[in-house]
Order: C-alpha cells, then structure tokens, then sequence
C-alpha cells in the first residue's frame, strides 16, 4: 500500500490536487496516469486537474509539470497558476511575491498581492492562425447553429463565442463538438459570452481535455481579448463564472495588441490528505 500527500485547491471552482515532487516519486506511476487516477472524480480525489512543482528550472524561480484530469497535458491554466503560485510561496519553494514559472506556454509571472488575491501575467495573447493553432473560418457550423467565432492562444487554444444565448446550453450542447472540431488540429477550448456592460461579462467554458468546468483563468482571458477586439467592453473586465469572479486586464487595442494581458483572482485551500494509491 503506497500513500502519498497531497494538497486540494481551488480557484473559483476550479479546481487541483498539488503534489510535491518527491511525493510523486513513491507513487511509482507516469505522471499521466497518475492524474487520470488522483482527478477522477468517483475513484480518485477529484480535481479538474493535477499539478506538480518543479524545482530544477535554470532560467526560471520555480517550473510545473500541468495535467487535465483526462492525462493529457495543458500549455496553461490560469487558475491551476493562481493556486499554484500561493503554494509554492507558502510552502517556502520560492522566497517572493513575485516570481517567474517555467510551463509549456512559456514563462508566467505570478504576483501574490496584500489582499490574498493573485495578479498573473498571462503575456500577450496569440492571434495568428498558425500559431493558435487555428485553421479554418470565422463561422462554425455545429448541429444546428453557425457561430461566429474568436481564435485566441493564451499558450493553450481558445475558441470565443460571442452570444445572446444562455451560455451554459450552449457549453453543454455545443462546446463538445466544437473542442474537438477539425478547424482546431490540437483541439480548443471553448467560451460562449454574454456582455452585460462595457466592463462586465458573463462567460461559460468547456474546457479541452476537461468539459464543464466552474472556471478557466485562460478562458476568461481569451474572452475579454475578444470583446475588446470587437469594441464591446473595456479595458478592464470583470468575468462572471460558475464558480466566481475574476478580473482581467488589457491595455490593447484592435490596432495595438502586442500588450501583457493581466488575470487577477482568488486561490484558496480546500484540505490536505493522505491519498491512499
């Protein structure tokens, strides 16, 4: 019988088992495999997805290895960075507030702010096609509707839809296909949109490799990107999800987009466990 430590969190809903290096290691398993198990949300712990710290970075404070709660490894995620940051600072494996983190979506630069909130700077959002990846049209045809569609990179896929429809319906019924539809060569997440002001939205996502999730930190970026490429909210924006509220902030604009784009937001503690493999 093999035990390990771990630790839940969570991020307006969203939510991570962390698990320190050195516990990874006695588990003996793939690092996929093991968050396939440890996610799973009648057998396992369950968790939209598993994080592990990576201590050994040479150009950076601190790394993580990221996985969806399906194996399959994310460029990015938002929250899983909030929560992620929090941990690590309060555990002692950084030694500031403000830090650089090595992922498959290049280097990210949390920020632990006085309030308990975390600042992140999610870089500059991608807009070409080829670099999304995104090969297709700005219209999708899915069962019965056609969407106009945003194609974002926030270092993982997005698709944004921007719409008067309930958001949720359409998540649960559209957004399986569309992650999964060829103009996306490696898949997307995808985020239906409802704006309520010039500096309010409301946003539901099915998340690649995850499905419904309570919320998405990139999800919540690649949507204000799109509503402030289309003229409909502000600079500053606060997105409306499931499981609670997180702000965004871009100083861009249709004709200046080489801008930082800044997700802020809470990261909390649910428990900590012996998990029992």
């Amino acid at each position: 019988m093999t035990k390990i430590n771990i630790t839940k969190m969570q991020g307006c809903g969203n939510d991570f088992v962390i698990i320190d290096y050195s516990e990874y290691e006695k588990s003996g398993m793939e690092m996929s495999a093991l968050a396939k198990k440890i996610c799973d949300r009648n057998f396992g712990i369950g968790a939209d997805g598993m994080i592990i710290p990576n201590t050994t970075t040479k150009n950076t404070d601190i790394g993580w290895y990221f996985y969806n709660s399906d194996g399959s490894t994310a460029q990015m995620c938002g929250n899983g960075m909030r929560c992620f940051s929090k941990y690590v600072y309060d555990k002692g494996l950084v030694d500031k507030k403000q830090f650089s983190v090595e992922t498959l979506a290049g280097v990210i630069r949390p920020q632990l702010l006085d309030d308990g909130m975390v600042k992140v700077d999610m870089g500059v959002p991608i807009l070409e096609d080829s670099k999304i990846p995104f090969k297709g049209e700005r219209k999708v045809k899915v069962l019965d509707k056609e969407f106009e569609i945003i194609p974002v990179s926030m270092g993982n896929p997005h698709c944004v839809i921007i719409t008067n429809e309930d958001p949720m319906y359409l998540a649960e019924n559209y957004g399986p296909l569309i992650e999964k539809h060829e103009y996306f060569p490696e898949k997307t997440n995808t985020e239906f949109v409802n704006v309520k002001s010039s500096n309010e939205i409301d946003m539901r996502v099915y998340e690649r490799g995850c499905g419904i999730t309570l919320a998405c930190g990139t999800g919540a970026c690649a949507s204000v990107v799109g509503c402030i490429l289309n003229n409909l909210t502000e600079k500053r924006v606060k997105v409306n999800l499931l499981g609670g509220a997180v702000f965004v902030e871009w100083q861009a604009s249709r004709t200046d987009t080489n801008k930082n784009i800044f997700l802020i937001g809470p990261a909390e503690y649910s428990f900590f466990a012996e998990y029992i493999l």
